[in-house]
């Protein structure tokens, strides 16, 4: 995987985290630093309402931003071993740019999934929304390579029923604190994306 995306979407989140980690503790700059960094750059749903935002862009960029941020040491460190863990399964059909795209598009699919499904208005951070395109993504070039359409929509069905089946223990496990409508609409971003990813490269390749 090219070390820039590597640098994004890795080193930046952790240097994040770690900055915060040790303002929470008071060994740098002030404790107030993640109320302040989750007041810019979480995910809001009230900013879509009628909340006053805190620059002018920030309605729109914390689609993004958002994905960025996290809740602590341990949301940090399953996040990113994830995230390595899915680079890994994804680099023989995913390098360079069309990643990048994946990645942020399944951010996206997160933020909306919980903008239009989330029902609460405390602030959403994490990558697990992109982590759950990524995931999306791999799976959907297993089930393409199934040439059977019943094996093929047994698969579908099986990775549908585990990925509800873990959201409901990591719901459980987390008290209810779990944006699984970010979880979804990341999942369903990364399958749409994968295929429209697919069909391009497809023609491309029949134009050659």
């Amino acid at each position: 995987m090219p070390v820039p995306l590597l640098l994004i979407f890795l080193v930046v989140p952790v240097t994040i985290e770690l900055t915060l980690m040790a303002a929470d503790y008071g060994l740098f700059a002030t404790p107030r630093l993640r109320h302040t960094a989750y007041q810019y750059g979480a995910f809001w749903a009230g900013l879509l309402d009628n909340w006053r935002p805190n620059y002018a862009a920030q309605p729109w960029l914390m689609f993004f931003t958002y994905s960025f941020l996290h809740a602590g040491f341990l949301h940090i460190a399953g996040n990113m071993t994830s995230l390595v863990y899915l680079m890994q399964l994804n680099a023989r059909n995913l390098r360079g740019w069309p990643f990048f795209l994946l990645y942020l598009i399944s951010a996206l699919g997160g933020a909306l999934g919980f903008a239009l499904l989330g029902t609460a208005f405390n602030p959403m951070v994490g990558a697990s929304g992109a982590l759950f395109g990524l995931t999306g993504a791999w799976r959907y070039q297993d089930w393409i390579a199934e040439p059977d359409p019943n094996r093929r929509a047994r698969i579908i069905l099986r990775d549908c029923f585990l990925l509800a089946l873990l959201n409901l223990f990591m719901w459980v496990l987390e008290d209810g604190a779990l944006a699984w409508e970010s979880h979804l609409g990341g999942f369903v971003a990364g399958v749409a994306t994968m295929a429209v990813m697919n069909r391009f490269r497809n023609r491309k390749r029949s134009v050659q």
